[in-house]
């Protein structure tokens, strides 16, 4: 699909997105874990390595929050943005420094809105992949979408 604004009503399942790219830094690993995930094998290379990693690794929600961005700088442009009701994500590989990551997204499930006429529900589901094809995180969210004015 096209970069046009999409409501409900433009989306069928089975429709399929995938996002620009962005490369991690050991930098950006480390200045986002100091923040928000202040644990050793985020922030230092030589715990890190004696970790079950075995290597500098991100957080979980650094890699979330990467994807929310390729999302909605260069996914699916939906009408009133990104706005998640909730989800599932499982975290399947870690995100390592280096890593040129971009999302592919399919739409599972379109729910219109029993109660409000102007909305409904888009389930996306969301794989992050890095630049060897490994899945590094699985998101299956529930979008609040609207629907197309009358």
């Amino acid at each position: 699909m096209g970069h046009e604004t999409l409501y409900l009503d433009d989306i069928k399942v089975g429709d399929t997105f995938t996002t620009g790219t962005h490369e991690v830094s050991a930098a950006d690993i480390k200045r986002f874990a100091g923040e928000f995930d202040p644990q050793p094998f985020h922030l230092d290379d030589e715990a890190a390595r004696e970790s079950m990693f075995g290597g500098l690794a991100a957080s979980g929600w650094h890699t979330a929050a990467i994807t929310m961005r390729l999302l909605v700088t260069s996914g699916p442009k939906l009408s009133h943005g990104v706005l998640g009701l909730g989800g599932e994500i499982q975290w399947t590989k870690p995100m390592r420094p280096g890593d040129v990551l971009h999302v592919e997204s399919e739409v599972v499930a379109l729910i219109p809105s029993r109660s409000r006429s102007d909305r409904g529900v888009l389930v996306l589901r969301s794989k992050t992949i890095n630049q060897h094809g490994d899945v590094v995180q699985d998101l299956t969210a529930k979008l609040l979408v609207m629907r197309r004015p009358a």
